[in-house]
């Protein structure tokens, strides 16, 4: 590919309307001109690449046909939404996508009209879509709603419970599913699509219900068996059998490359005035129209700054490995000696690291798709047996196990391990995937370890600490990104449960960091020394059980304690706070501050500008000591950047 620039065709578009009169010639350009920028676009900022690739032509068409913003049109995870974006109003603002202050890689209601429902985990989308259905009826509007979600998405239960209720209710919406791995889709082509138009028309359809308003007139039995046989036919003509099973009429599969076989389809269902929901099956190529991306689809799914013309990806050199390379080494060698040892993913093998074991120990490696709350209890079956499976989750997807984790694995207070990764904030993915809320969420649970990582050292301490546990559930979590250079331990120690360390001696101002904050400790440590507050720093390692002793010592010895955390409020603050009143310890004058993330989003931005929004960086720890010890202070500025 060539690096080019020029999209005249594009450039008099702002927004959906404006291609409503093109021929299809001109919107088959159209989607070569968006096609072009998208790749432009993601080059200079990273992104999520190749299956927004896979969707120009959908993107196109279903902006064409449909009357955008008043039709509803819901894009699943939000992965393929760039060329939904170029489209809406925002292709100006494209280079300022995953930035600070610019516009989020996802769907985003705050951002645009054209975006009526947020989304950065998966399938929510038919879900959502029913809701808005149900609420167009109500209000006796006649828009359409349209949910587009991926084959992927598809593996999720929350996705199949939405089309269950949809069909049992027989609401009237578009679902389209857009199958970019070829897994579920017969061949497509001519033939298909024929097949697609004359199934998808009203008068095939008007024909069908007239038949099925007949067969009610026989006798039960007869009545059955013509369901049946039209079920069939059609299941052998399409394939779409499991979909009309949960109540949808099935079109396809249909080239979703193909403007002349895709617009044809989409006009009829749009002007199809037949109730009920209906499941479009389109099939597309993830990272279409980009050698490099074609070829390499998982690596091209989302990825930082490349070089336009060769696909090279610009890698920044690292002083240290990954959170999450360390813990994927780590596991691999707590495997190699524990044949009982088991890794679980929910569809992120590579995100999570655990690829790596995969190729190791591929016996015992499961990645049971979309479906969190299954691998969670799906985990506990294996710890019932005897075995010790990691369930290795970002924080935010464990969100959606939560229940499972509750229910199936405290209550029966089995040993589930649960590495959390992408703890704490996560730079360009923004507020969808910040991992916020799993330090209060598990703290909160009866008989559950919660550890958290200090540094890439500690990290492995609690793989090893995780495997060796066997009284019940625990769980450590560690952020996203690279560690921080520490020298790294050549047999990782077991850590003595619910005991923290004392990492620097003072006698002012103690400072008791839970997780990677325990940098930004020591700077605020050697800040307030400059000013003549000695400050002792203390890494807490066990959000639960926490250290009592160390609590006790360091208030005990200290004029003021200040905890922090790169978690919500409620978490390992609020208990430390809790047992320092209920243990009558701070009656006697010592002061006590509780640092957490703040009671709003943080917006997407480099990790180390959401950690000065949010207050937690060294300037923030040194003003709120200055502050609590009744000081002079001068407002905190943010903290300088580091390189």
């Amino acid at each position: 590919m060539t690096e080019t620039h020029e999209t005249p065709l594009l450039d008099t578009v702002k927004f959906p309307q404006d291609i409503r009169e093109f021929s299809t010639e001109q919107l088959t350009r159209l989607a070569g001109e968006i096609r072009q920028e998208t790749i432009r676009f993601v080059s200079i900022s990273g992104g999520h690449l190749g299956a927004s690739l896979g969707v120009v032509e959908l993107t196109v068409a279903l902006h064409y046909v449909f009357n955008t913003p008043e039709d509803r049109l819901i894009w699943d995870v939000g992965h393929q939404s760039y060329p939904h974006k170029i489209l809406t109003g925002r292709k100006d603002s494209m280079h300022t996508l995953r930035q600070g202050g610019g516009i989020s890689g996802f769907t985003k209601r705050s951002e645009s009209e054209y975006d009526p429902f947020g989304a950065g985990h998966s399938s929510t989308s038919i879900s959502a879509g029913l809701g808005m259905s149900v609420g167009r009826n109500l209000l006796k509007n006649d828009n359409h709603v349209i949910a587009v979600i991926g084959d992927g998405s598809m593996s999720a239960g929350m996705a199949y419970e939405a089309m269950n209720n949809a069909g049992a209710m027989d609401e009237r919406l578009i679902v389209i599913l857009n199958d970019n791995d070829m897994s579920i889709a017969p061949p497509v082509g001519a033939m298909s699509a024929y097949l697609s138009r004359i199934i998808s028309s009203g008068a095939f359809r008007s024909v069908r219900h007239f038949a099925k308003v007949l067969s009610k007139k026989f006798p039960r039995p007869l009545e059955e068996a013509a369901a049946k046989a039209d079920e069939y036919a059609r299941g052998m003509m399409t394939g779409g059998t499991l979909f009309e099973e949960l109540g949808f009429y099935y079109v396809g599969p249909v080239d979703g490359h193909n403007l002349e076989h895709l617009l044809p389809v989409l006009i009829n269902l749009r002007d199809d005035t037949d109730p009920g929901p209906v499941l479009l099956h389109v099939v597309t190529q993830k990272g279409r129209g980009y050698t490099p991306a074609e070829e390499a689809p998982d690596k091209y799914h989302g990825v930082g700054k490349f070089n336009l013309v060769t696909g090279e990806l610009h890698k920044s050199e690292a002083k240290a490995p990954s959170y999450t390379k360390v813990f994927s080494d780590a596991l691999v060698k707590e495997a190699e000696t524990d044949d009982k040892i088991l890794a679980i993913t929910a569809a992120m093998p590579a995100g999570t690291g655990l690829d790596q074991f995969a190729e190791r120990f591929p016996e015992r490696f499961f990645d049971v798709g979309i479906a969190e709350q299954h691998a969670v209890t799906f985990a506990a079956g294996l710890a019932v047996e005897g075995f010790k499976p990691f369930v290795a989750l970002y924080s935010s997807f464990l969100q959606r196990g939560y229940d499972q984790l509750v229910h199936d694995v405290m209550l029966q207070n089995l040993p589930v391990r649960f590495a959390i990764d992408r703890a704490g904030l996560v730079g360009a993915d923004g507020a969808t995937h910040a991992g916020n809320y799993d330090i209060a969420n598990l703290c909160c649970l009866p008989g559950m370890v919660v550890m958290a990582a200090a540094d890439e050292a500690e990290l492995k301490n609690m793989v090893a600490t995780a495997a060796a546990y066997d009284a019940g559930p625990i769980a450590f979590r560690y952020p996203r990104g690279n560690g921080l250079g520490v020298e790294m331990p050549e047999q990782a120690e077991v850590l003595k449960i619910g005991k923290g360390r004392i990492v620097r001696e003072g006698s002012t101002v103690a400072i008791l960091s839970l997780g990677t904050r325990l940098e930004e400790s020591l700077k605020a440590a050697d800040e307030l020394t400059a000013k003549g507050y000695s400050a002792t720093v203390a890494d807490a390692r066990f959000a639960k059980p926490f250290d009592v002793d160390l609590v006790r010592r360091l208030v005990e010895s200290h004029e003021l304690l200040i905890t922090i955390e790169e978690g919500s409020c409620g978490g390992f603050g609020a208990n430390v706070m809790q047992y320092l009143a209920t243990e009558g310890l701070l009656d006697n004058g010592v002061k006590a501050r509780s640092m957490t993330l703040p009671d709003r989003l943080i917006r997407h931005d480099d990790a180390f500008k959401q950690y000065d929004a949010a207050g937690l960086n060294a300037s923030h720890i040194v003003d709120t000591a200055l502050n609590a010890l009744n000081r002079e202070v001068v407002a905190a500025k943010p903290s300088p950047v580091r390189a």
